[in-house]
């Protein structure tokens, strides 16, 4: 009874109250929970190190840094000595998270403070070394095996996911602002105006009008038709009718087992206008008399395109077809023949329902990866032919070519010259926005977060 008199009542609130003066100092005064405080005290006074002169002021350099992007050198400044826009946004974005996390722990021990002074003070006992160890393994431990992962996913997924949305609110371009020798600045809004305003932006909002329609036809198009021609041979390689059905499937699963870039440059040949087989036999043939523009015409290299894509895509389609019709009970076929169901009334009440609710959530992720499919366009057609509007060519001015997906106009914008890294992180902001909602209706239809796992 002396023991339990002996803690102080007020003990969580005394060590909530020092652990917001400084860090860990509730732990190493009240708790006992030394290694654990001395831990946290390092950590802030590292921080609090960074931000004094010993350690060259880092941390209000590097916001500093992140607002400004750097300041004008005298002319003659070797370029190692003058200000780099990009890496003072990537250190400062650094230095955001790295208080973002000093600022989570900071809160987190703060009420784990309270909590432990107010277990302690409840039972009237310090815990025992025992119950510290299984507390370290049952609680404590998953917490830290995590952490490493979440740091690193901070620092490698965060940072340039927010690296690449802050470039579209710069000027960072060829040639008047690609650092060291010239730096970026901050413009706000105006490429966002640039990309959308037909009065501001020239020709920019014509190609981004015409690049976003031909994405969301060709996301639409070619998952549909990938979906329903795998589909169709699925059904038909299970009829017991087909002779050597495991023959056919893999045939028609080579076309998925090669690479993709390299069957795409194999039809880019095989399709070639000028000298391309597949012209030079229809003429041979006597079935045309001029070559038939396969890559060169922006409409039938667009339909070239969806039908070269079906050939690549429909294997996969067909595997998971064929995958979600084996676990349909025969039980449901056989009862619907009973009723004098026919085949196609059988495909249609049980075969298509079935398969569709299996395979909605991974037609939906197609329909999104699609969108950024940028292998099919890049290596088959390479964007082009050039976008036309009447006779106005927009490739000149904007790069963006007739069957250029937003994707692959975004690789243009930052490989070809000039360099418009700004505008092209407006696409990638765009592209970012259509593809969240896909993702979160996929996850929340997962059967983990419908049963509250998650």
């Amino acid at each position: 009874m002396s023991d339990r008199k002996s803690i102080d009542p007020m003990l969580g609130r005394k060590a909530k109250t020092a652990s917001c003066c400084f860090m860990g100092l509730g732990q190493l005064l009240y708790l006992r929970q030394y290694v654990r405080g001395g831990l946290l005290a390092v950590f802030e006074l590292l921080v609090i190190l960074c931000c004094t002169p010993l350690a060259g002021c880092a941390i209000p350099r590097s916001l500093r840094g992140i607002v400004t992007l750097g300041s004008p050198k005298p002319a003659g400044t070797p370029i190692k000595l003058l200000d780099h826009s990009v890496f003072m946004l990537i250190e400062g974005l650094f230095t955001l998270v790295i208080l973002a996390i000093f600022a989570f722990i900071y809160v987190a021990q703060i009420r784990s403070a309270g909590r432990d002074g107010s277990e302690i003070a409840d039972r009237g006992s310090y815990p025992t070394m025992r119950e510290t160890r299984n507390h370290l393994a049952t609680k404590t431990f998953p917490v830290l095996s995590i952490s490493p992962a979440i740091i690193m996913i901070s620092i490698f997924t965060l940072i340039p996911l927010l690296f690449s949305a802050l470039i579209a609110f710069t000027n960072y371009s060829s040639p008047d602002h690609i650092p060291p020798k010239n730096l970026v600045d901050w413009v706000g809004f105006e490429n966002f105006r640039t990309m959308f305003s037909s009065k501001l932006g020239g020709n920019w909002p014509k190609a981004f009008g015409r690049v976003a329609v031909w994405t969301l036809v060709w996301a639409f198009l070619s998952t549909l038709s990938c979906f329903f021609v795998g589909f169709f041979f699925a059904v038909i390689l299970q009829n017991r009718r087909i002779i050597l059905p495991k023959f056919f499937r893999t045939v028609f699963i080579l076309p998925y087992a090669i690479p993709q870039m390299l069957s795409l440059f194999v039809w880019a040949n095989l399709l070639n206008g000028t000298f391309g087989p597949i012209n030079r036999t229809l003429q041979y043939l006597g079935l045309i008399t001029q070559n038939i523009p396969w890559l060169s015409n922006p409409a039938l290299a667009k339909l070239t395109l969806v039908l070269v894509n079906i050939w690549i895509g429909f294997p996969y389609s067909m595997i998971l077809t064929t995958s979600a019709m084996t676990a349909i009970s025969q039980s449901l076929y056989e009862a619907a023949q009973i009723d004098g169901a026919s085949g196609l009334q059988s495909f249609r009440s049980i075969t298509l329902p079935l398969v569709m609710y299996q395979l909605k959530p991974t037609l939906i992720m197609q329909f999104a990866g699609n969108i950024n499919n940028f292998g099919a366009v890049f290596f088959l057609t390479s964007g082009g032919p050039n976008l036309m509007l009447g006779q106005e060519n927009l490739t000149i001015s904007t790069q963006a070519g007739a069957t250029d997906l937003l994707i692959s106009w975004i690789y243009k914008l930052t490989m070809n010259t000039p360099n418009q890294y700004q505008l092209a992180s407006v696409l990638s902001i765009l592209v970012f926005i259509v593809l969240v909602p896909f993702a979160l209706y996929n996850f929340t239809h997962t059967k983990a977060f419908k049963d509250g796992e998650l």
